[in-house]
């Protein structure tokens, strides 16, 4: 038996009053995000707009710096928008960042080549696992230590890049030590110059301080 036709007037249709912005909010998100495959970001976008989190969603439009063939890796925007996903939490369950990332489209092979580079079995702490991703945005020691400055400073844009000189050489170590050509004495002599630089700044790091006097 035919389904019959069901006639619907306006007044029996109800719409709730909060879609409209939810939509115009959704929609100004993927533009300035421009996923890869937006069904699986919009999962990822709903998801964390229920449970009160973070929004995969970049600050602005930015063109890629990709480090894959396609122009779908990881780039500064997309890290500073894990990096508010999951800055909270010092060590990440691999589940879940493995759900952040797919969510923003990337490809699972970028993920994969950075947690070989070190022994996340137990958990990824995340400031590590950061540090991972500047070095894939940059090809040499200082280049992601500029990145890493840009992606966490407070600073308005365009401006010194500063952050906490703690955080600056907890970075600094961790991806030098990475680094079999660079002697550990080399690495020590490097940040306690720095730090005497910086004491009069509040200990304060930005690009401009650390690329004067540099480890090559």
């Amino acid at each position: 038996m035919p389904v019959p036709d069901v006639m619907f007037c306006a007044q029996q249709i109800h719409v709730p009053p909060e879609l409209p912005n939810i939509m115009k909010q959704f929609t100004k998100a993927a533009i300035r995000t421009q996923p890869r495959d937006v069904l699986q970001w919009s999962y990822g976008y709903f998801s964390a707009l229920a449970n009160g989190e973070p929004l995969p969603v970049k600050e602005r439009v930015e063109m890629p710096v990709a480090t894959q063939k396609n122009d779908s890796g990881l780039t500064p925007g997309l890290l500073k928008v894990l990096h508010k996903q999951l800055a909270k939490k010092e060590t990440v369950e691999l589940r879940e960042l493995q759900i952040k990332w797919k969510n923003l489209c990337m490809p699972v092979e970028q993920l994969h080549d950075l947690l070989r580079l070190d022994d996340f079995a137990e958990g990824v702490p995340w400031m590590k696992f950061f540090a991972l991703g500047c070095s894939a945005l940059g090809g040499s020691l200082i280049t992601s230590m500029k990145h890493a400055c840009e992606i966490l400073t407070e600073d308005p844009e365009g401006g010194a890049a500063r952050i906490p000189y703690d955080t600056f050489a907890f970075l600094y170590s961790y991806l030098a030590g990475l680094d079999e050509g660079m002697a550990p004495a080399e690495v020590e002599s490097y940040l306690a110059a720095l730090k005497e630089q910086v004491a009069r700044k509040e200990y304060m790091v930005g690009v401009a301080d650390f690329s004067v006097k540099r480890v090559e």
